[in-house]
């Protein structure tokens, strides 16, 4: 369930910060994002796969340590990325 490499490729295009940037927050966020709608999708079609929802369960404790990093040193660029990347809140 991982992302494909062009799909990758244009995530980090799109929120990388700099032109050697690939592991910003907001491009880790991007990237968990995608995996996390593709494993929802997934786990919508096979309700009983325990060990793949165990996994979307710690991508989205990830992702959320990883806006609560960015809310606190730059308020200004977690605004724009959750309203970029489409995230409630």
């Amino acid at each position: 369930m991982a992302v494909e490499t062009e799909q990758r490729k244009e995530l980090i295009a799109k929120y990388q910060t700099h032109a050697t940037d690939t592991g910003s927050p907001e491009v880790q966020v991007a990237i968990l994002s995608e995996r996390i709608r593709q494993l929802t999708q997934h786990l919508i079609a096979n309700k009983k796969d325990v060990s793949s929802r165990r996994g979307l369960q710690k991508m989205v404790g990830q992702r959320r340590r990883l806006l609560r990093y960015l809310s606190r040193t730059d308020l200004a660029r977690y605004q724009r990325l959750i309203a970029e990347v489409g995230l409630r809140r």
